[in-house]
């Protein structure tokens, strides 16, 4: 999965007073911390600017060290004037996954992008308090933003969301979302809601989405989804009854029983969807007690 880059090694604690060395990766952020940053790309490959090859005006945050090294994010002092670097290409972070290659020793360099861009949109999001409106700085000691107004507190929040591998003996239920133009299967997923715990979203989302009730709901495990700030709790389920499906048209246009021979996995090993996936094939996902 996309968090699996050993043998490189994450450090994300909060360091006050970093600042970037010659050669410190940066994901210079051109309009202020969207999902878009910019890149070095070459024959369908790309790397991160440093430190050294970028402009004045620039300010910098640390985000996170990778075996030791510093990344930073990079927000023009004056966006509306900023003049892109010659060299460098906006790259989305959808479009990274689908289109650029590190090569397999540099898998963790995509995991870096999702969490650097996770940061970068929580940091432009609460530049304002959301309480009483003023402008919020940096605290000093933790991951936080803090207004000088009000006294309001804000950390970063994260999305918890369910992945749900829906199973009858030998078959699993593989589903192909309604508004996205993707030729793989993917499984039964949705968003916990306020009040919910993790199994009551299993049986709510199962339900809405293919119409059935399930049981023996067990938990297989998590992933970090920066994509779109999730935390990913992935589950299996025994069907409970009746097994015929009765699609959300609205959120699927496909929902299907396939056996576990059939099961295929998706284009890129990225995902803890696209592993649950392969786990069932291989008749290694967690059985009820």
């Amino acid at each position: 999965m996309i968090q699996d880059i050993a043998p490189h090694t994450l450090d994300n604690q909060f360091k006050h007073g970093m600042v970037p060395d010659a050669d410190s990766p940066v994901f210079l952020f051109p309009d202020g911390g969207s999902r878009d940053f910019m890149a070095h790309v070459s024959e369908g490959r790309m790397r991160y600017p440093v430190y050294k090859e970028l402009p004045e005006g620039i300010l910098y945050t640390y985000l996170f060290s990778i075996d030791g090294e510093k990344y930073f994010m990079g927000i023009p002092e004056d966006i509306a004037h900023f003049a892109v670097p010659e060299g460098l290409t906006r790259i989305g972070i959808r479009q990274m996954r689908a289109e650029y290659y590190f090569g397999e020793e540099n898998r963790h360099l995509v995991f870096a992008a999702y969490t650097a861009v996770q940061l970068a949109g929580w940091y432009k999001d609460n530049r304002y308090c959301g309480t009483c409106a003023h402008m919020t700085v940096p605290s000093k000691k933790e991951r936080a933003l803090l207004c000088p107004n009000c006294g309001r507190t804000i950390y970063p929040r994260i999305l918890p969301a369910v992945i749900i591998g829906v199973t009858d003996g030998d078959r699993i239920i593989l589903t192909k979302y309604a508004d996205r133009a993707l030729s793989f299967y993917a499984l039964v997923a949705g968003f916990n809601e306020i009040g919910e715990s993790f199994e009551d979203t299993v049986r709510r989302e199962v339900m809405e989405e293919v119409g059935l009730k399930v049981r023996n709901i067990r938990y297989y495990k998590s992933q970090p989804w920066g994509i779109v700030d999730d935390i990913l709790a992935g589950f299996y389920c025994d069907v409970d009854g009746d097994t015929q499906i009765t699609m959300d048209r609205n959120e699927l246009k496909e929902a299907v029983w396939v056996e576990r021979k059939d099961v295929k996995g998706q284009p890129h090993d990225l995902s803890l969807t696209n592993e649950m996936m392969l786990t069932f094939r291989d008749g290694k996902e967690p059985k009820a007690q």
